[in-house]
């Protein structure tokens, strides 16, 4: 399950249809004033795992970090402008380009390791496989005889 398990099973599908459309003075109040540079993502369910799409245009591969912590992947990526390319091209008058960073984390569950994640980065997107793994199973209660 890529959320918390405290949203519940069915958290996705409640989120997913939620009307949501982009409107910049909003999303600027929620994300700040870089709203344009939110890790848009989708998320595709499969029988043995997901496929998780990031939009990351503009970034290179050496810009961005996965971790796995705790049972959360954690997908960060940051970003500079070159200052010294800035002055050779003249007076900068108007910057839209984002320099800065940003990251976000899934709830992937505490039996996967860094080696069951598979990633890609290709066009601007990062895709990543998280497979599906059952949870580790607790044992039952057993009773110890006395001797």
């Amino acid at each position: 399950m890529l959320l918390p398990s405290i949203l519940g099973e069915n958290f996705m599908d409640e989120w997913m249809d939620f009307p949501r459309m982009d409107f910049p003075d909003i999303d600027r109040k929620l994300y700040g004033k870089h709203a344009t540079h939110v890790m848009k993502t989708d998320v595709h369910e499969h029988d043995d795992g997901y496929e998780v799409d990031i939009d990351l245009p503009g970034f290179k591969k050496e810009e961005i970090k996965l971790s796995l912590e705790n049972g959360y992947l954690f997908v960060g990526a940051e970003k500079t402008l070159d200052q010294d390319q800035k002055n050779k091209k003249g007076k900068l008058i108007r910057q839209e380009r984002y320099a800065g960073s940003m990251q976000r984390s899934f709830y992937v569950g505490d039996t996967l390791t860094e080696e069951d994640i598979k990633a890609k980065f290709e066009d601007g997107v990062l895709k990543l496989f998280v497979p599906k793994k059952e949870a580790r199973k607790i044992p039952e209660k057993k009773t110890i005889a006395i001797e």
